[in-house]
């Protein structure tokens, strides 16, 4: 049996305010933006490259199929391992998975043999399902009730800072390379590789969450008890919650469109240096869709209700635009890949598909953080959150490794862009309709779902300001 943590009441004394107070949620979510930025995050600029950095994507999108599986399945289990563990040793788990991936490739290099990637993106399916479990119940349980956006934009600047210093390694590691279709080198792979060590040494900083104190002297947290049996029965139960199943569609598309986007965009379409160029942009575009939709989602309207209403229908119409867009390029190379291949140094022919990989950047972003708002106005139970996150990522990983095998099938690229901009816009209204359902204007409860029913009790911590 082992703590897991909901929402407590305040403590005897006021915590002491300050930005470097290290027990602090701002101190917390921000060092677990770092070990993202260290792991994650320069496994998204690998995976930016198309095909892991390799010419041809056949390893990659094996590899992928197996660590989408594998996620999919401990990505819902992450949230009891979390109640189980805590998160300190469930991210240390997931941490360490990540430098064997970026490994397995290097070894790739000097021994082409699949069964080493492939078995390097199993183990690491089942590491990101409990890393991403553990980031999940933290972001929506640790920050006020009235910041989460804030608190999620801070987290995704972070973590996506790693995908652009990872999209600066293999531009300045392969910039001779020419325009010639190659593998990276060596030495990409053994810096992506530091990085991931490190972040797997920062997750000992994590502090136990029954420390964690918000500014206004509340804890975010108090130790109750968990089991087994308990997470075990609460799992099952969420594959019945009409909240989950109305998330479902979303959480499905929201990794899918990666196996596009990577290999048959930027993969398909630029030299190698420019792949890595395009990565840096991809991923500062993350960070500016999230600050633009987190600010929104905590400041836009005194409702939280209308607030996450306008926020859907934000992401909805620029998800539109810009799908729009990427038929438009689609259309110009419906056949494969460019023989050839598009330079940052062409000028004009450059600009546009840029942009258009850009703002793919920039809607992903907005669409994930739209997503994690809304679970995290669900509940303010970590214990409760902790497993809607945990379905959200299992879900998503699913969506993933049907997405990378279906590249692997060489279905038609028009297609995977059709598919991709339908997921999106089924997603919308289903999710519009559980903010109307289920956000509520006041954050005066914590909703438990027992057999599909809510049930709420009353807690003394305080209301959000709104």
């Amino acid at each position: 049996m082992a703590v897991t943590e909901v929402e407590g009441p305040p403590s005897e004394a006021p915590a002491k305010r300050g930005l470097l107070r290290y027990n602090s949620p701002l101190a917390q979510v921000s060092l677990l933006g770092i070990i993202c930025f260290c792991c994650p995050g320069m496994f998204n600029a690998l995976s930016g490259l198309g095909g892991g950095g390799q010419v041809d994507n056949t390893t990659a999108d094996n590899a992928n199929t197996a660590l989408y599986a594998f996620f999919a399945v401990f990505g819902v289990l992450g949230g009891a391992a979390h109640n189980l563990l805590g998160p300190r040793v469930t991210l240390l788990l997931g941490a360490l998975t990540y430098p064997l991936y970026a490994g397995s490739f290097l070894y790739y290099n000097h021994h082409p043999s699949q069964t080493f990637p492939v078995a390097a993106g199993a183990l690491l399916g089942a590491g990101a399902g409990f890393l991403w479990a553990a980031q999940g119940a933290i972001m929506t349980s640790y920050p006020p009730p009235n910041r989460r956006g804030t608190y999620i934009s801070l987290f995704w600047c972070l973590f996506n800072l790693g995908g652009v210093l990872g999209g600066l390694l293999p531009f300045s590691f392969n910039y001779n390379s020419g325009g010639k279709p190659a593998s990276v080198n060596d030495g990409t792979y053994i810096a992506f590789m530091a990085f991931m060590l490190l972040g797997a040494a920062l997750t000992v900083l994590v502090l136990p969450p029954v420390r964690i104190v918000r500014d206004d002297g509340t804890k975010a947290t108090r130790v109750t008890f968990s089991s087994p049996a308990t997470e075990g029965a609460e799992i099952l139960k969420l594959f019945a919650n009409w909240k989950m199943l109305l998330v479902l569609p979303a959480a499905w598309a929201s990794n899918f469109f990666y196996t596009y986007q990577f290999n048959n965009v930027n993969g398909a379409l630029f030299t190698l240096r420019t792949k890595g160029l395009n990565n840096v942009f991809y991923w500062g575009a993350q960070m500016l869709g999230s600050a633009g939709i987190g600010y929104f989602l905590d400041f836009g309207f005194a409702s939280r209700r209308k607030r996450g209403l306008f926020g859907v229908l934000v992401v909805a119409l620029i998800g539109t635009a810009i799908w729009g867009g990427g038929l438009a390029n689609q259309l110009k190379y419906n056949h494969g890949e460019l023989a050839n291949r598009i330079d940052f140094k062409d000028g004009h022919r450059y600009a546009g598909p840029f942009l258009l990989y850009f703002s793919y950047g920039l809607l992903d972003a907005m669409f994930q953080s739209l997503i994690y708002w809304i679970i995290g106005a669900l509940a303010n139970d970590s214990q409760i959150l902790s497993r809607y996150v945990g379905f959200y990522k299992g879900v998503q990983s699913a969506g993933a490794a049907v997405a990378w095998q279906v590249d692997r099938r060489k279905a038609s690229l028009l297609s995977q862009l059709f598919v991709n901009w339908g997921l999106m816009t089924i997603s919308y209204p289903l999710l519009a309709l559980l903010v109307f359902l289920a956000v509520k204007d006041e954050d005066n409860s914590v909703s438990s779902v027992e057999d599909g029913k809510e049930k709420d009790s009353k807690l003394s911590a305080p209301t959000s300001f709104h």
